[in-house]
């Protein structure tokens, strides 16, 4: 693949070409068109061509995959592109991407949020039933320790397995055999798949509370690279990017990801951000949740100049009031430090201690 980010047009116009790595799952190259979508429509000038990137993930033993997570393999495989220039920026599902990211890269768009709570998807023998109304010791497919967590203490006659593979893999487990009685999914995953029909039940925060950053599609790019970072910068969604700045600080703070069970609920109401974060134990018997809000009204005083290369949480949004930010990113802290003050990191060592065994 070459460096080159120009081309020639007929007209004898120069034109910058902009490369976009994507996975080559049907979902994400879906989330990639969708972005690609986007910045053609505001930048009808700037040829864009979409990279798939292959990974070394298929070689490796389940065993091992399990273990290191295949999105985090993709992940780095992404950014070893993003880093050698053979891409430009990279389109990720926000909840995929570590609070804290690699040196010189950042995330320099947070898009609008798509529904981000988890949905039942039943198997079709199944049909009409709900969680609730499924027989004793039926079989839930999922492969989040978050979602397994909660729901096992919210429905406790139903069973839980690991279910593994991207959602065409995972709905063809569910429909093609016996094995599973229903399996637990992102809403927003199948919704971007056009596939809402399958959706029998969406579980809402008094069931099963989302994971950090779900729903919200993240572009990452290197961050020395001013153009394409302003470039991407009309995409943030302001109320997003505040959820997900102050999700990620949570989580951050608690040091958690993905082997341990860490829920997040956030809103934005008049000018009052809300996040109700919980951690849980591997079965859901102990749990520690609590609530805060801050206030993330702008004054309409000129805003003091903000350093534009800072960032929160590996986010970059230079074109919002950095006052609301802060105050975002303060709130994650500050719940985080309030659930570690009542036990939360007992919890989560504990719940990291035996995923590991397992």
């Amino acid at each position: 693949m070459s460096g080159e980010t120009s081309s020639q047009e007929s007209n004898g116009k120069i034109s910058r070409v902009i490369r976009i790595g994507t996975r080559k799952s049907q979902l994400a190259r879906i989330q990639t068109d969708s972005v690609a979508e986007k910045l053609k429509g505001l930048y009808p000038d700037v040829h864009l061509e979409i990279v798939g990137m292959t990974t070394t993930g298929d070689k490796i033993l389940d065993t091992a995959l399990s273990k290191i997570g295949e999105k985090s393999l993709f992940t780095k495989e992404l950014e070893t592109a993003l880093e050698k220039n053979e891409v430009d920026l990279v389109v990720h599902s926000l909840k995929d991407l570590p609070t804290t990211l690699p040196p010189g890269f950042t995330i320099g768009a947070v898009l609008k949020r798509e529904n981000p709570h988890d949905a039942v998807v039943l198997h079709p023998k199944n049909m009409g039933k709900s969680l609730d109304t499924l027989p004793d010791k039926s079989v839930i497919g999922t492969s989040s320790l978050r979602r397994a967590a909660q729901l096992k203490k919210r429905f406790p006659h139903l069973e839980f397995k690991d279910i593994r593979g991207n959602l065409n893999t995972r709905l063809k487990k569910l429909d093609e055999k016996d094995d599973f009685s229903a399996i637990i999914l992102a809403a927003a995953g199948l919704r971007r798949m056009g596939w809402d029909s399958r959706v029998s039940q969406i579980l809402g925060p008094e069931d099963c509370m989302y994971a950090v950053g779900q729903g919200a599609l993240a572009i990452e790019v290197r961050a020395r690279d001013e153009d394409i970072l302003e470039m991407v910068s009309v995409l943030h969604d302001p109320n997003t990017v505040l959820r997900c700045i102050a999700e990620r600080a949570f989580l951050r703070r608690l040091e958690g990801g993905c082997s341990v069970p860490v829920a997040v609920h956030t809103e934005v109401k008049d000018s009052q951000l809300y996040l109700t974060g919980a951690v849980y134990s591997l079965d859901g018997s102990d749990s520690l949740k609590e609530t805060m809000q801050t206030s993330i009204a702008s004054d309409n005083k000129v805003e003091e100049q903000v350093d534009e290369r800072v960032q929160r949480v590996g986010v970059t949004a230079n074109n919002m009031p950095g006052p609301a930010q802060d105050a975002a990113e303060k709130l994650g802290l500050d719940l985080a430090n309030l659930l570690l003050s009542k036990g939360a990191k007992e919890i989560l060592t504990v719940a990291r201690q035996l995923n590991d065994a397992r």
